[in-house]
């Protein structure tokens, strides 16, 4: 009997899929694209219309060998990629693959695997969408052409191993800048004055708070005290002055919850409240999406698809929403209207939903034991977000008091007090967002004591504090994910990628935030000053419009391509004349005596003496973190695991000393037994020695950290 037949990308979301729809249907696993362009040469006509030739990886031979057998018995095939371009693109090199000619094929689209889902992506097929696959093709070839030729420009100018891609060098850019940025930036010397008040005659502590310095009277500009005299003499002129309150400001102020997630603001979310790098989210993520076994309903997906750009949710999904929220919260946690939220990216790709759910009723803690831990706090942080973002605003009770304190010199100073109440919680009785570095922080402020106009005030204390004026932050992996969306650079499947990719070629490393490194530097400024258009975020921001035309049927591919191409070709010709770029080093080569280099070669970096080639010594590089070896004494340096190539911390003096650390050690020797200290979590420190542990913060002495340096092995 013929059965209906159903591809799918995993074999996981294959056997979610399988199970709603039942033993009529036949659904196998494509294990991702089945077709792609050649690994051992460029793959594309350029002279005739970018024309690709498309190979079948040998690994991929047997799956389509299974696919073309299951075809014999089938009626009817249904394409059920994931709903986005790559989803599409599978499907379509599938077909080309299987050379599918007789039986009736279908496009299914769903976004979310839950049986009402697939009953109506299955009740509703459609075509296999060509703009969308276009978009995909432009972008694969664009990105081999200019990868494919680009690199090697690096491997002869710089070292072996590098690569060079068009978010990916962007992305750099940015993190170079930025750092640069925070290296000259010059603090600039400044102080405030606060005064602690208190009711006239109360004893209370609650009739105490805090008022800052803001002006002088008559003057709306707030008041600029530069330096320690200019604070001084302000302090001195207030000597024996009064405090009287002049006026009080009262008024309801509300706060909106955020929107329910896209794929940028997920791994924004996860970074900052439970320190998951971007590709740990999204491996997560794919599995609570694929379908995860809850007990008696067996395997379900619990959210929606995770690369996605939209804020959009189904009028059924808010409406649950809405309706668990009035039974678990009560009426009042439910605004009159549901919240519509308004996507913010340029071009929201294909109609999809914002991440969420795919049951509000599904509460955390009735399947956390179906879950394991980080399935449970990612599934958490998503079902909260939804929740919460259609939930009623938080109200707040906000006081400012302007309190008027006349000086010796006839100046008459106005200090600010101001504070809020949290009337009612709203929203954040189920989630508050989380904010970066640099951010305005939650709007809940300390409680004022009740205060009127004309009352006098004691003054307990004044005090003068200086401040410097701070850098920008350094780019985290959520942090450069926001830019990134910010500036239209890349799309959701591109974030998790581009960020691993620029840490695998040593380009950025990562120490709590991303720093480039030596090698980042000088492979950016070569494509700065030779590729300007390339790194220029706004030319790439451009070019992801000009491929969301192509997906809107609204641009020929091959006319980005040729648009692209030309002018790339130029800047390529003429980079090929520029000097090979040596990377020096502190270290001094042991045979002749001349200064060592830093190269790149097939095992990675090492270093080579620059007499090369009357004299060919070298060794290995390593990373000297500034601790010395708790067993001999030697340097403790980075080094990564050949199989996992996971970070670790070594003895230089491998394979004589095998002393290893999984975490970074510190300078500061442990207080209690002076063994090493490495770090426990993000903000403590464990002796490897002892029992010891503490926060960091209790026994750093310096917030430098050492130099990179290479030391020989």
């Amino acid at each position: 009997m013929a059965k209906e037949l159903v591809i799918v990308e995993s074999p996981t979301k294959a056997r979610t899929v399988g199970r709603f729809l039942g033993k009529k249907y036949i659904v196998m696993a494509s294990m991702g694209h089945v077709r792609d362009l050649p690994s051992s040469k460029l793959g594309v006509e350029v002279d005739d219309g970018f024309k690709p030739t498309y190979v079948i990886p040998a690994g991929k031979k047997k799956v389509i060998k299974e696919f073309k057998a299951a075809l014999k018995d089938a009626k009817t095939v249904y394409l059920a990629t994931d709903p986005d371009r790559e989803g599409e693109a599978i499907s379509w090199h599938l077909l080309q693959a299987a050379n599918l000619k007789d039986q009736l094929v279908r496009r299914v689209v769903f976004h979310e695997i839950t049986p009402a889902a697939i009953k109506e992506a299955f009740d509703h097929p459609r075509e296999l969408d060509l703009d969308l696959v276009n978009a995909q093709q432009a972008r694969r070839i664009l990105d081999r052409l200019l990868g494919y030729q680009l690199s090697p420009l690096l491997w002869s100018k710089v070292g072996s191993g590098l690569s060079a891609g068009r978010v990916q060098s962007v992305a750099l850019r940015i993190i170079v800048e930025r750092a640069r940025s925070i290296r000259d930036f010059v603090a600039v010397e400044y102080w405030s004055i606060d005064a602690t008040l208190a009711k006239q005659g109360s004893r209370a502590k609650s009739a105490v708070f805090k008022a800052s310095l803001h002006s002088r009277k008559g003057e709306k500009k707030k008041l600029t005290i530069s330096n320690e005299t200019e604070a001084s003499g302000i302090v001195g002129d207030l000597a024996g002055a009064t405090y009287d309150i002049t006026e009080v400001r009262r008024k309801e102020t509300k706060s909106r919850p955020a929107g329910p997630f896209t794929t940028s603001t997920l791994q924004q979310e996860a970074g900052r409240k439970l320190r998951f790098p971007v590709r740990k989210t999204m491996m997560i993520a794919q599995q609570l999406y694929e379908g995860v076994g809850v007990g008696a309903e067996g395997e379900v997906g619990l959210i929606t698809y995770m690369r996605t750009d939209s804020t959009n949710m189904s009028e059924s999904a808010i409406q649950e929403a809405r309706q668990y929220i009035g039974q678990r919260y009560g009426k009042e946690y439910v605004p009159k209207t549901a919240r519509i939220y308004k996507t913010k990216a340029k071009a929201a790709q294909e109609a999809h939903e914002a991440i969420r759910p795919t049951s509000a009723s599904r509460d955390p803690e009735t399947i956390k034991s179906h879950l394991t831990s980080d399935q449970y706090r990612l599934y958490d942080l998503i079902w909260k977000r939804m929740v919460a973002c259609q939930m009623a605003d938080a109200v707040y009770d906000s006081t400012s008091a302007d309190i008027e304190a006349p000086g010796r010199s006839a100046t008459t100073y106005v200090f600010r007090a101001t504070g809020s109440v949290l009337k009612f919680p709203g929203y954040r009785a189920v989630y508050i967002e989380g904010r970066d570095a640099g951010e305005e922080q939650d709007p809940a402020r300390a409680p004022l004591p009740v205060l009127n106009q004309g009352d006098t005030l004691d003054l307990q204390e004044l005090n003068p504090d200086q401040h410097f004026t701070q850098p920008p932050p350094h780019y985290t992996e959520a942090s450069l994910v926001k830019s990134l969306e910010e500036l239209g650079i890349g799309r959701p499947s591109t974030y998790a990628p581009t960020i691993s990719t620029i840490q695998d070629r040593n380009y950025v490393r990562k120490n709590g935030h991303l720093e480039p490194t030596q090698l980042g530097e000088i492979v950016n400024d070569l494509l700065v000053q030779n590729f300007a258009d390339l790194v220029d975020p706004g030319f790439t921001a451009q070019m992801e419009e000009n491929l969301d035309e192509v997906a809107q049927g609204n641009r020929g591919w091959d006319t980005v391509l040729t648009e692209f191409y030309g002018p790339f070709q130029a800047a390529l010709a003429a980079a090929q004349s520029i000097p090979r770029i040596s990377i020096p080093s502190d270290e001094i080569c042991e045979t002749c005596g001349k200064p060592m280099e830093i190269k790149s070669g097939r095992y990675g970096r090492f270093l080579a003496c620059t007499g090369y080639p009357e004299c060919k010594t070298t060794r290995p590089y390593l990373i000297r973190v500034g601790v010395d070896c708790p067993k001999c004494g030697g340097d403790l340096v980075e080094r990564r695991s050949r199989k996992t190539k996971a970070l670790f911390y070594g003895c230089a003096n491998y394979p004589t000393c095998t002393f290893a650390a999984n975490q970074k050690p510190i300078p500061e020797p442990c207080p209690e037994c002076e063994g090493l200290l490495i770090m426990a979590g993000r903000n403590g420190v464990k002796c490897t020695n002892c029992a010891f542990k503490a926060p960091l913060a209790e026994v750093q002495t310096s917030e430098e950290e050492p130099e990179p340096a290479a030391v020989e092995a």
